[in-house]
């Protein structure tokens, strides 16, 4: 038996983005579902404390999302435990197909899948996953209790899983390839205060060393930039922490991307290139990147959804009604 599920307004992702989308798509009546997706809540539940959401000068991350989440549904939104496998954006309504077969159809449809980890590259990375390779601090630092750990990056991501780190390890070594961070100054501070960190410059990861399945990660050997020399840095956690990239490749081929991935949409709005399907959050915005941000354009996406259904209307009526359709 397949389910469908037919609504208005289909919400794809469980960030900022898209659970502002669904508080404000439930007040205008359009009785959302969201799919949360393979992270319910998005990168804000693998971080720890949160000190720029405006009205909490500290929240974490895990606690806020879970606030967001209840507001949807107290709004009257349905969030579904989910993720979508496909969409098939070439005809209306939208169709969206879940990882249990379940079919979705929405007239009108909010892409906010939000980024994903970036990663290095390396074949020894790739190997070493899930042995002392991550790149989720909250999520594996407790197993490093005691030991050394490295970190790589950069950005605030990368200054923030350091200064988590040192909860557990006895030492945290941070590399960059460049000689200055791009983490916030405040974050910085921080970092160079902290006696248990080491700031390793200019330096880049060659290879990580370790036995899968065995030892797990034993080191990592570098190389300086500037002068070539090489040398191993021991360590027992590998923590990669280079950025993320959109989580776009849902709909590649089917709305318009920018080169590096970001969904494509119309200035001063969240209207992509498919008339009825609208982009909000990370997937979006390789600029500012914030939850802050991610939650605005939420609501601009629920409120270009509203006002295009309003023009629009709902999709050619098939044999769907709104809610549970049961087929053999």
């Amino acid at each position: 038996m397949t389910k469908t599920r037919k609504t208005r307004l289909l919400i794809i992702g469980s960030g900022p983005a898209g659970y502002t989308a669904a508080v404000y798509g439930a007040r205008a009546m359009l009785k959302p579902i969201l799919v949360q997706g393979l992270q319910p809540g998005g990168q804000l539940t693998i971080t720890t404390d949160v000190e720029n959401w405006p009205g909490d000068s500290r929240v974490e991350g895990p606690h806020l999302m879970m606030r967001m989440e209840d507001h949807a549904r107290v709004m009257g939104t349905e969030v579904v435990n989910d993720i979508i496998a496909s969409v098939d954006l070439s005809t209306r309504p939208f169709k969206a197909v879940g990882d249990d077969g379940t079919i979705y159809l929405a007239d009108a449809l909010i892409l906010a899948t939000g980024a994903q980890a970036k990663w290095l590259g390396l074949p020894s990375e790739e190997a070493l996953k899930g042995f002392g390779v991550s790149a989720c601090a909250t999520c594996d630092g407790f197993f490093y209790r005691g030991k050394e750990i490295v970190v790589i990056g950069g950005g605030n991501t990368a200054v923030e899983e350091a200064l988590f780190l040192t909860n557990f390890a006895t030492k945290v070594t941070l590399i960059h390839r460049r000689d200055s961070l791009r983490a916030e100054k405040i974050m910085q501070d921080r970092l160079f205060k902290h006696p248990k960190i080491e700031v390793i410059w200019n330096a880049l990861v060659e290879e990580v060393l370790g036995e899968p399945g065995g030892s797990g990660v034993t080191g990592v050997r570098i190389s300086d930039i500037k002068t070539g020399d090489e040398r191993v840095v021991p360590c027992a956690g590998f923590f990669v922490a280079i950025g993320h990239a959109p989580a776009s490749d849902l709909v590649k081929g089917q709305v318009d991307l920018y080169v590096d991935g970001y969904v494509k949409v119309r200035p001063g709005s969240t209207e992509t290139s498919v008339p009825g399907v609208f982009a909000a959050g990370d997937l979006t915005d390789g600029v500012y990147r914030q939850a802050i941000t991610s939650a605005g354009m939420g609501c601009m996406a629920a409120l270009d959804a509203e006002r295009w259904l309003a023009l629009h209307g709902e999709a050619a009526p098939g044999n769907e009604v709104e809610g549970l359709v049961v087929e053999a």
